[in-house]
């Protein structure tokens, strides 16, 4: 456990450049609907659940079908990414700051990968988690992506693990641009506990074969969620979400938690 005063990550920007990470919002950024961040407390909780990280730069990237190709501001001409690129700059900026020993080192922004169409992209951060947390890296939930990329979903464990935070993706179409800017967010990252998916855990399922098989509290509860709700043709919207947060703005005993 970790005192609730300490942070369960600190992100570490290792650039001049970039947004800073910012915990994420329930409306996504107002692409919501409002009605959904109105009623949706499942919909809106996810999309509020972690932080987002933003791209250092805007840039853009192209796939021929073979070849990976990117410019930026600061390099406006198409470049090859053969196999791997800097961030404009960045080498002497990082060797300036660097020990001795790690001069040379700087990590590499852009890497094209052994599979076709995949790159990696750096976001510019070093993140560090409390002992026994770890990082979800995914796209932002319920956010509309950048087209012609898809993010491949990581665990990092980033309580042992200090290096830089980096993300996969995959083109979905071939000769077009991609872009990324600087002021959307690039990922979610999302904090879950070591234990949370570990085999022990996943293995605890269990499956009803049929609704036969339902017990009466079962039943119970169905109606209750169910078939109440929709026989008072007058009630109000969001019983669901107004019920869960009241519950997220208490303490396990029931008295109301102290204000962030």
């Amino acid at each position: 456990m970790t005192n609730r005063s300490d942070p369960i990550v600190r992100f570490h920007m290792l650039t001049n450049r970039g947004r800073t990470p910012m915990r994420a919002d329930r409306s996504a950024c107002g692409t919501l609907p409002v009605r959904a961040v109105r009623y949706c407390e499942a919909l809106t909780s996810a999309t509020a659940y972690g932080w987002w990280l933003f791209p250092p730069i805007d840039i853009e990237m192209l796939w021929d079908g073979t070849d990976i190709f990117w410019r930026c501001d600061d390099a406006p001409d198409w470049m090859p990414l053969l196999p791997s690129a800097q961030l404009p700059n960045y080498v002497a900026e990082f060797d300036a700051l660097a020990p001795e020993t790690l001069k040379g080192c700087s990590p590499p922004f852009l890497t094209a990968l052994p599979e076709p169409g995949t790159v990696q992209i750096w976001t510019g951060l070093i993140a560090q988690t409390a002992p026994d947390w770890h990082l979800l890296v995914r796209s932002p939930a319920n956010m509309p992506g950048a087209g012609g990329i898809c993010l491949f979903e990581g665990i990092v464990e980033t309580d042992r693990w200090f290096g830089p935070l980096f993300t996969n993706m995959r083109f979905t179409r071939s000769h077009m641009p991609v872009r990324l800017r600087a002021d959307y967010p690039l990922v979610q990252v999302q904090p879950i506990p070591r234990h949370s998916y570990s085999n022990d855990t996943l293995d605890r399922m269990a499956v009803t074969p049929g609704p036969a098989d339902l017990t009466v509290a079962q039943w119970d509860a169905y109606h209750h969620s169910i078939v109440e709700p929709n026989s008072r043709p007058n009630r109000s919207f969001g019983a669901y979400a107004t019920t869960a947060r009241k519950k997220r703005h208490q303490c396990p005993h029931g008295k109301e938690a102290a204000a962030e």
